[in-house]
């Protein structure tokens, strides 16, 4: 089997979720970095050399106009003695990243319009802290939620990190209305990159390698409110409706992608193959999830440009790939270029970022999610706009599906 082939799954029949989208927050800190400034501090703190005049040079071309982030390169935390260790970079990520968060996940709350005594799941996701306890569990004691709720935090799933929690929660909502129970999942991705430009430009200097990252990274937190569609009150306006996901490896690709740690933080690893993998990944994923979706297959909706996209920014040549690939255009892609000219790639939590700039405007019926990991994973989902839900009194979506699982385990 070749490098660069995927690896399925048999999916069993397609039963609809009933799973909806109420609320999106997104956050992102105050200040920016333009390249300029990148290659101020760069010079600031280090000599010219080959590997850093290439990555300044790249620096000038990577499309980003601005990168958002906790601070400005006069922050104390680029401008020490030495790069900031590791527990260093730890403090600073639960003070801001725990800010951040919490404002995201408000604004999520407050779009849903729920208690918070409703919420019944909390998915969580950054590549960018290791605490233990999680990040999660301060942003939930902040938030004033019951401190017993259910968690999860993933770990090592790197930027497909937000559609792969909320892919997490869909399926912990599906067990919950296989119970009758009802679930509302408060989901949520921080990541705080700027923190580790001393580091990435440390590792360019005495290796003299080309990182690329330092490049790209910026800071935000994004949250969404996921429901199954049980409740004792109806008015819940939904977003979106997920009708479909998929989760995939790129086989023969663990070294093209990833973030591993170090004693002064993480260090990114992006090859070159990665665009070209992850274009080539998208065509037949979006095939094979299409057609497991009857109601888009009796649409006829089998082209990708019947579709708006909802791809995370991974880089330009990753958008422009994806786009080639999948006979789009720049119209289908503009919420994926937008989010990343103006704040750059904030990792995990970039997804959500750019789903709310697409529902700000005007969009098709339906969306695909797409997004890529380390791994290499590739993360898909495709997304309805909703209409209203049921008048009270009417069956909803979800009881009438956990009425035919049951009477099925029942068979």
């Amino acid at each position: 089997m070749s490098p660069s082939a995927v690896h399925a799954k048999i999916t069993p029949p397609y039963q609809r979720p009933n799973l909806y989208i109420h609320g999106i927050g997104v956050e992102y800190p105050p200040y920016e970095i333009r390249p300029e400034q990148l290659a101020a501090l760069a010079r600031r703190h280090y000599p010219s050399s080959p590997a850093l005049d290439k990555v300044l040079t790249i620096n000038e071309y990577t499309g980003i106009d601005a990168r958002s982030a906790i601070g400005n390169i006069d922050h104390p935390i680029a401008n020490g003695p030495e790069p900031p260790t590791i527990a260093d970079l730890c403090d600073l990520f639960l003070d801001y990243g725990v800010k951040l968060s919490v404002e995201a996940c408000r604004k999520a709350l407050e779009q849903w319009g729920g208690d918070l005594s409703e919420i019944t799941h909390v998915v969580a996701t950054t590549c960018t802290n290791s605490a233990n306890p999680g990040f999660d569990h301060y942003v939930v004691k902040q938030l004033g939620l019951n401190q017993s709720i259910e968690k999860v935090l993933l770990h090592g799933v790197g930027c497909s990190g937000g559609l792969a929690a909320l892919r997490t929660a869909a399926n912990i909502a599906l067990g919950s209305s296989f119970r009758r129970k009802p679930a509302r999942i408060l989901v949520f991705a921080c990541e705080i990159s700027s923190i580790l430009v001393r580091s990435e430009l440390d590792s360019i200097h005495k290796n003299q390698e080309v990182r690329i990252g330092v490049t790209l990274f910026s800071d935000c937190a994004s949250a969404v409110v996921l429901g199954n569609g049980f409740s004792d009150r109806y008015g819940e306006e939904p977003l979106l409706e997920l009708l479909g996901w998929d989760h995939r490896i790129i086989e023969g690709t663990e070294k093209d992608l990833g973030f591993d740690v170090d004693p002064l933080g993480w260090k990114v690893v992006l090859t070159q193959r990665v665009p070209k993998l992850a274009a080539a990944a998208v065509p037949s994923m979006f095939e094979d999830l299409v057609g497991s979706v009857p109601e888009l297959v009796d649409l006829g909706k089998f082209k990708a440009s019947d579709y708006d996209w909802a791809l995370h920014p991974g880089g330009s040549t990753v958008i422009t790939g994806v786009e080639r690939a999948m006979h789009l255009t720049p119209e289908h892609l503009r919420a994926s270029y937008e989010t990343y000219i103006t704040h750059g790639n904030s990792s995990s939590a970039t997804i959500f970022s750019v789903m709310d700039r697409l529902l700000k405007g005007e969009t098709t019926d339906h969306i695909v999610g797409c997004a890529f990991g380390p791994g290499i994973a590739v993360e898909m989902m495709v997304l309805k706009r909703s209409a209203p839900r049921p008048d009270p009194g009417t069956v909803s979506p979800a009881e009438s599906l956990t009425e035919t699982l049951v009477a099925e385990d029942v068979d």
